[in-house]
């Protein structure tokens, strides 16, 4: 992985002490909208440690294969894009 392996890293550990405060506030009890703000939140940085993995893979991964003029792997980047963007819009 080329990313920002320090900031990618930095959110999951932030998205799995907020994953962990979730699961107290259930112990707790705690209010039901307050525990689904608090998913919310978690989701919000999920996607933004994600948006820096795919960023990153364009910026270096895709842009090689078509720095190189490989047909072939250049039809699979998109392949793997294409699809991830279909898993991303469910």
């Amino acid at each position: 992985m080329v990313a920002d392996h320090s900031a990618v890293e930095r959110l999951l550990k932030t998205a799995r002490g907020q994953l962990d405060g979730v699961l107290k506030m259930i112990d707790d009890d705690r209010y039901c909208m307050d525990i689904s703000n608090q998913i919310l939140s978690v989701l919000a940085i999920l996607r933004k440690a994600n948006r820096l993995v795919v960023e990153s893979h364009l910026g270096s991964c895709v842009k090689q294969a078509f720095q190189k003029q490989d047909v072939r792997e250049q039809e699979e980047k998109i392949s793997e894009i294409m699809d991830l963007l279909e898993k991303m819009t469910k």
